[in-house]
């Protein structure tokens, strides 16, 4: 049986990947055929920053009025496309090949949907990026639709699924009560704020890609196996946006995959928590050290800038910081995922003692 289950998250895997590595030449046509790039090269004012991003503008203002934005799409279509062929398949053919359908509603349903809502407000995003020379959607819009759907998910987990506790490692459950709902909406925004990681071509979808292969190890120990399967599908799809991304890339992943893995891998980390009997948010920040090092050098670097008027930082986030000093893109990205690898199999482990 552990077998079987096994193939039950593998095979996803490798689908996804495939369906992706298919479907990435009919995305890039798409994509140069309407010119899907920003009309105006740097990042702007950007937050607590009024005199904008020289340095970003610098390294970055040419190739982000070249390549296409909208990538993320190869990442979330890829799951999509997965999800409904397996189910076909299992519906037309039933047994053997009823349990890949991994389509559950008590376990991936919730990360699917949370997968879906971010493409869409991010695809909204990119939309207006790229028709616009105003940019896309506000910071201020981005985040409260982000809230909204942290303080929605928080509720439902705490009424409908009766979860009011975090897994502690080797402690055990920790009784939040309602603060839940606020914890998992503090969490959501905190998740959200990583993916500014997006930046250097192929060192977000590395990143996010071995997070998501970790969750689906925890989620397997759990014997939560469709929800392994949904995770290793996502895996799938990234490596297949990876194989495009990496330099030069092809296209950037951009709004669309970074608000769906990011709201997907808040529900996945939630639900592989007590719901399993397991502590999969308590080692988030350390699976996902990358992003954890990334958002708090983000706010660390705001707090310096308006109590002391200095920066921590030549340029944050923090992985442009190590551009400026020299570093080639390829290196920090090499660097980033050798981190995330070992921060992972760290994480793994102590999610399964």
């Amino acid at each position: 049986m552990m077998i079987l289950d096994a193939a039950r998250v593998l095979l996803p895997f490798v689908i996804a990947f495939a369906i992706g590595i298919a479907i990435a030449p009919i995305l890039t046509h798409y994509l140069f055929k309407y010119k899907a790039w920003k009309k105006k090269g740097g990042k702007g004012k950007g937050l607590g920053d009024s005199r904008g991003t020289p340095l970003f503008d610098d390294l970055h203002r040419e190739r982000e009025v070249s390549t296409p934005r909208m990538g993320g799409i190869l990442i979330w279509a890829s799951t999509v496309v997965t999800v409904l062929l397996l189910w076909l398949v299992a519906t037309f053919f039933g047994e053997p090949f009823a349990g890949f359908d991994f389509v559950d509603r008590g376990q991936t349903w919730l990360p699917l949907v949370a997968l879906l809502i971010g493409a869409g407000i991010g695809l909204f995003d990119d939309f207006l990026e790229i028709t616009q020379s105003t940019g896309g959607l506000s910071l201020k819009w981005r985040l409260m639709f982000v809230s909204l759907f942290g303080i929605v998910a928080g509720w439902w987990f705490y009424d409908k699924l009766d979860v009011s506790a975090i897994g502690i490692p080797f402690i055990g459950p920790f009784e939040l009560g309602p603060l839940f709902i606020l914890f998992f909406w503090f969490v959501t925004i905190a998740i959200y704020a990583s993916g500014v990681i997006d930046g250097i071509d192929g060192l977000a979808g590395g990143i996010f890609g071995i997070i998501f292969l970790a969750y689906a190890g925890i989620a397997f120990a759990q014997e939560q196996v469709a929800l392994a399967a949904f995770a290793s599908t996502v895996a799938g799809g990234i490596f297949a946006f990876l194989w495009f991304n990496v330099p030069p890339a092809r296209f950037y992943m951009s709004e669309t995959g970074s608000m769906a893995l990011t709201l997907a891998l808040t529900v996945t980390a939630f639900s592989s928590d007590v719901l399993g009997d397991g502590v999969g948010v308590a080692v988030l920040p350390i699976i996902a050290l990358p992003l954890t090092v990334t958002v708090l050098a983000s706010v660390l670097q705001v707090i310096s800038k308006k109590v002391f008027k200095k920066k921590l930082f030549r340029i944050a986030p923090i992985h442009h910081h190590f551009e400026t000093m020299g570093w080639p893109p390829y290196k920090v990205t090499m660097r980033y995922w050798i981190i995330t690898i070992i921060a992972g199999v760290f994480g793994l482990a102590i999610a399964l003692l």
